[in-house]
């Protein structure tokens, strides 16, 4: 097919400024980046002008702000260059938080949890699940335990889509993803 158009709550995005493509879209990849200088910098770049409240309030929101409160300076602890004062799995809860102060249309997590441990994954899943509420997203991920949060599953294997469902669906017709899923719990 080589015809058709995307549409972003319903405007067709080549109608769109990049600047309005930029806000909408927001993406959190594998490798959290951030740049020098405070943890609530960080986050506001989400919302440049956001209010400490709201800054604050999107760090609890995804399970950060306990652990930013506990550094020396709170949110304002300067993270070094690269974020180097903070472990890899607290610059992406770093990152979350901004993406959940950006309040995009489209959040794209592409292996956004694999530098987490299993607490931190878990308390940012339970940020997701009201992140997520009424965006779409595309989760990119090894995962299971960051796609079983979704509506839908695409399951991709050797660049072709084999699977398409949600994911009690899949379970439930035992293949590729069923598969997976069983090797996930007995892990």
């Amino acid at each position: 097919m080589t015809q058709g158009s995307v549409h972003l709550d319903g405007i067709d995005v080549r109608e769109l400024t990049g600047e309005d493509l930029t806000r909408s879209v927001v993406m959190v990849t594998q490798e959290a980046y951030l740049f020098s200088g405070t943890v609530a910098e960080n986050i506001e770049l989400g919302r440049p002008g956001a209010s400490r409240a709201d800054i604050e309030a999107a760090a609890d929101a995804i399970g950060a702000g306990e652990f930013i409160r506990a550094l020396p300076e709170g949110f304002d602890t300067d993270v070094n260059k690269r974020g180097g004062r903070v472990s890899a799995g607290q610059r992406q809860l770093i990152s979350f938080a901004r993406a959940f102060l950006a309040d995009p249309s489209v959040l794209i997590l592409d292996e956004a949890t694999s530098s987490l441990d299993i607490p931190s994954e878990r308390q940012v899943q339970e940020g997701l699940t009201s992140l997520l509420g009424s965006r779409t997203a595309v989760i990119i991920a090894h995962r299971l335990s960051t796609v079983m949060i979704a509506d839908r599953v695409l399951v991709v294997h050797d660049g072709r889509v084999v699977e398409d469902g949600s994911p009690e669906e899949l379970i439930a017709a035992g293949g590729r993803f069923a598969a997976l899923y069983r090797a996930w719990q007995l892990a």
